[in-house]
């Protein structure tokens, strides 16, 4: 009987490219820390070898599991998706892998993914938004585990985090279309309990029809869950209403596009008839038609950032710092001036 194949070690890998396995350590953890012919060449035995790292060793010698979770809201649309790509790709260059989970905006789940990545040893958290139980924060506290927030920036939360301000970005673009002219003003949101990065954008826009010397009956908002067909109706709710909003400013860029659909069924003009606007500038937002206005978050900047500051917070033990990313407003041809009279 033939006797069976022993798996390649690190010695193995050292001898046949003729250095030492601690060479051979620093370029699987740390290539950097290598010169790069040293780097080809332990590469190269460890491609002719088949060398796969002992994964169980490594974690036992740092005392870290080199696994990073992440829990967003949803999966079943693309606000979080080029953010977390830029996180991940971040993650991989440094050596980490990322779990990611979904709450389905439910506090009972998150609570409960968050304690399962701790029991299956996670290094730190990636979190969306600032609110859930305080309960919660005690329990990263007492086990000292490193979570860090991103998509809602606020300087004096309990966890620091990479973002933006919410409810400047949407005081800024709601006060860009007051400025056009538009005094009747409809908003559809995600439900804001729960919710700080929802509820941040409604009292942005409410703010700035105060602060033009809008009365507050100007303004009409309507609460639904994330979805092209929720925007959908709760627009038919909005313009079938006696004296209908002509700007419509929606909390992302999927529930404008559910009203930029139902608009075109009820055969209105977006912008003639109506304006709509979006948020996040998702890939979708460019390519209906009309293209929708909307504010621009940076997505990408915002992944790569909360993965440096995240991995330095598990490496050093550090508290974090965070970081307020800026926002912009995009002007497409859903937004307009209103009709006259």
């Amino acid at each position: 009987m033939a006797k069976s194949r022993s798996a390649p070690t690190l010695d193995d890998v050292a001898k046949m490219a003729g250095v030492s396995t601690a060479t051979v350590s620093r370029c699987l953890n740390s290539p950097d820390r290598v010169v790069k012919a040293t780097r080809e060449r332990v590469q190269s035995a460890v491609d002719a070898l088949g060398y796969t790292p002992n994964f169980a060793a490594r974690v036992m010698a740092a005392k870290r599991s080199f696994t990073i979770g992440a829990i967003i809201p949803t999966m079943e649309n693309a606000i979080f998706a080029r953010g977390l790509q830029a996180f991940q790709e971040e993650l991989h260059q440094r050596g980490y892998t990322l779990l990611v989970s979904s709450s389905a905006y439910k506090p009972e789940i998150e609570e409960e993914q968050i304690r399962t990545l701790i029991a299956r040893g996670a290094d730190g958290l990636l979190l969306i938004g600032h609110d859930r139980d305080p309960e919660i924060y005690d329990f990263l506290d007492q086990r000292n585990i490193p979570a860090l927030v991103a998509w809602s920036y606020l300087p004096d939360s309990k966890l620091p985090s990479v973002g933006f301000d919410n409810r400047a970005a949407m005081f800024d673009l709601a006060s860009h279309i007051i400025g056009l002219g538009h005094t009747r003003i409809g908003v559809i949101s995600a439900r804001v309990d729960g919710n700080d990065r929802a509820r941040l954008r409604v009292q942005g826009i409410r703010e700035a029809v105060a602060d033009r010397g809008l009365q507050a009956n100007n303004l009409t908002v309507i609460e639904t869950s994330y979805e092209i067909e929720n925007g959908a109706k709760a627009f038919s709710d909005l313009m079938n209403a006696a004296t209908p909003p002509t700007a419509i400013l929606c909390g992302n860029d999927v529930l404008a596009v559910g009203a930029l659909r139902q608009a075109q069924k009820m055969g209105l003009d977006v912008p003639s008839d109506v304006s709509i606007t979006g948020f996040d500038d998702i890939e979708l937002a460019r390519i209906v038609s009309p293209a929708l206005t909307t504010v621009h978050v940076p997505h990408r900047e915002m992944g790569h950032k909360a993965a440096l500051q995240l991995i330095e917070m598990v490496e050093n033990q550090t508290a974090g710092t965070g970081e307020q990313l800026a926002t912009r407003i995009v002007n497409r041809p859903s937004l307009g001036k209103p009709a006259s009279g």
